[in-house]
């Protein structure tokens, strides 16, 4: 996770980042269902029904898309820059994690895609989240986890009108590939 920030500019949200796994609430119930090859919140969710893990961390972590959401508002704040890098970031990390050997650069954008997509967030922030997870596949981390192509296509994402009802929408003639123009991204 830390590298991945380090590359994209975030350095302080790596260092910060998920503190407070070490909290009580957090940290207790982990350990109980810590499995190693996936997140101890299904496990626990399976075991008793809830994760209070899982409340007590998404309420304190503005990484997560579930921290900006607030019940039936018919609005979803944006997520700012450096909590939606960093969010990504998190996706890639997590997915390395659980995945281990059998990690490829496809593999965070088909979870998304499966499981993170349900959640109704905000427009802007769920098309920037699946623009750069889907560019990491195509193209590798050395294209998307920098500085200047995160700024750019975040930047141009939140300039687009979208319609708060879609939750993605891609159209690669909006967000053309430096590395296939010839220019370093």
């Amino acid at each position: 996770m830390f590298v991945n920030t380090v590359k994209c500019g975030i350095v302080w949200r790596g260092l910060v980042h998920d503190l407070s796994k070490f909290s009580p609430a957090e940290f207790f119930e982990s350990v109980k269902y810590y499995q190693g090859n996936r997140s101890p919140i299904g496990a626990a969710r399976r075991a008793v029904g809830v994760s209070c893990a899982w409340l007590h961390h998404k309420g304190r972590n503005k990484h997560h898309i579930e921290y900006w959401l607030d019940g039936d508002c018919a609005v979803t704040p944006e997520m700012p820059y450096v909590y939606a890098v960093e969010c990504i970031c998190d996706k890639i990390a997590a997915t390395k994690t659980y995945a281990g050997a059998a990690y490829h650069d496809g593999l965070p954008i088909h979870h998304f895609r499966t499981y993170g997509n349900k959640v109704e967030g905000n427009p802007h922030t769920m098309l920037f989240v699946d623009t750069v997870l889907a560019d990491l596949a195509k193209y590798g981390e050395k294209h998307v986890l920098n500085k200047a192509y995160l700024r750019a296509a975040y930047d141009r994402i939140h300039a687009m009108p979208l319609d708060p009802t879609v939750r993605t929408v891609r159209d690669d003639s909006l967000f053309p590939c430096e590395a296939r123009e010839g220019r370093k991204a």
